[in-house]
């Protein structure tokens, strides 16, 4: 968005990209300056979609997007503003390849979000992990809930899914590497829809 930017980190670079594992050339792309954009075609032409979200976001980094294993149209985004003294933890989810956006950093603590990722099993438990830990949600976002008290606060920078282990890895910033079973975490989910 800005090439005229000086620096030794300069804005304008693609952070991450997502294939939607659901259809084969529908991809996402996040930047350090703040644009989400969607492909549906193998990467031939890109729509902006970023321009969706509130205008006060504009310009921050893109920490991950994520097409969802669930649902096509489904796409998550977490957004940190910790470069612009912005930790506000922002966190959204679109079920039309970006067309609008919903907000689902209601109850998350104020750090800066770098990671979402979904169960690979359940659709309605999501994992975000922050600058100072890990949350989980049973409700696709509606609410979220520290996950357990022997991970180290902790910047979280990335998830990973272990499906044929049924396990959680989370990669920290400085604290190691944590691997969890997942299978308490489905239990305490199952016990909460009955």
């Amino acid at each position: 968005t800005n090439d005229k930017k000086e620096g030794d980190v300069p804005y304008g670079t693609i952070v991450i990209i997502s294939e939607s594992p659901l259809k084969f050339g529908l991809l996402y792309a996040g930047t350090d300056d703040g644009n989400i954009q969607v492909s549906k075609d193998d990467g031939y032409t890109w729509e902006l979609v970023s321009n969706n979200l509130p205008k006060l976001l504009k310009g921050l980094y893109v920490s991950r997007v994520v097409a969802s294993q669930f649902k096509e149209g489904r796409v998550y985004a977490t957004l940190n503003g910790y470069r612009n003294d912005n930790f506000t933890p922002w966190l959204f989810v679109s079920d039309n390849y970006g067309k609008t956006w919903n907000d689902l950093s209601g109850n998350l603590p104020f750090e800066p979000l770098n990671v979402i990722k979904e169960d690979p099993e359940f659709e309605d438990i999501l994992y975000a992990g922050s600058d100072n830990g890990l949350y989980v949600s049973f409700n696709r976002g509606i609410s979220f809930r520290s996950f357990g008290k022997n991970l180290p606060s902790a910047p979280v920078h990335d998830i990973a899914m272990q499906k044929e282990a049924n396990e959680i890895v989370i990669g920290t910033h400085g604290r190691s590497i944590y691997i969890a079973s997942l299978k308490d975490i489905h239990k305490i989910y199952k016990d909460s829809i009955k």
